[in-house]
């Protein structure tokens, strides 16, 4: 893990670092990196609301084809009972555009938690589809495994609905709302919105977001990890 952090530091200190040679062609193969105050995903809090360092990579295959890996630095898997501080996930699609502003996004995601040791396993494995019209995007996420250790919760389910607003000035308004359900255990079901305002300046991208859940069963080390909070990050891609 301790060569992970450090490789992910390097990658942002170095890219943060001015070039001398600026690139002739657009190289399919981009890299990403960030910190943030706190991983949200789903609304749900994965670092126990502590900071996380996260990175990947995407590889553009030509034709609307594309593959990625991206992870990040967790907690939940202890407080879950399991082992493993990482995330690892790893996805594949096919981007279209439909018609004169409508665009489709279809494609499989593998969230891995190297040596989680839960039972049933973190490991998980979704489809997803996403319609997006102007500013507007509608998606969907399935999955075809169990959900994140959840017993019998194949074919859960998470709608998300989300709006991208250029306010100008490298400033980014994007409003969001998902809910998210988990098969055979709807006490694990629950609704999580978010208001997040980046800022793209110096080649780094600055967010902040208002992010919550209308849920308290998620709990670790005593914490909800659902709670209404403010999260903020940097990201450098290169």
């Amino acid at each position: 893990m301790k060569h992970i952090l450090v490789a992910l530091l390097g990658a942002l200190t170095v890219s943060a670092m001015p070039t001398m040679v600026q690139a002739q062609d657009a190289s399919p193969l981009t890299f990403n990196v960030s910190v943030t105050t706190d991983y949200r995903y789903r609304g749900i809090s994965q670092t126990r609301l502590k900071p996380a360092m996260q990175g990947g990579a995407d590889y553009d295959l030509g034709n609307g084809f594309y593959v990625g890996t991206w992870a990040s630095t967790i907690k939940w898997i202890k407080d879950g009972g399991g082992d493993g501080n990482l995330e690892v996930d790893v996805y594949g699609g096919y981007k279209t555009e439909l018609s004169k502003g409508l665009n489709l996004d279809v494609g499989v995601l593998t969230y891995i938690y190297p040596s989680n040791k839960l039972n049933p396993s973190a490991n998980t494995t979704e489809l997803y589809g996403a319609l997006s019209f102007g500013v507007v995007t509608a998606k969907y996420s399935h999955s075809v495994t169990n959900l994140f250790g959840f017993a019998d919760s194949k074919q859960s389910g998470y709608l998300d609905l989300s709006a991208t607003l250029d306010l100008g000035d490298g400033f980014t308004l994007t409003p969001h709302i998902g809910h998210q359900s988990v098969k055979n255990l709807s006490s694990a079901s629950y609704t999580d919105y978010a208001l997040t305002l980046t800022k793209d300046y110096a080649g780094f991208t600055f967010g902040l977001s208002a992010v919550g859940t209308n849920t308290d069963s998620y709990v670790g080390a005593g914490k909800n990890l659902g709670k209404d909070g403010l999260v903020l990050s940097v990201k450098k891609a290169f």
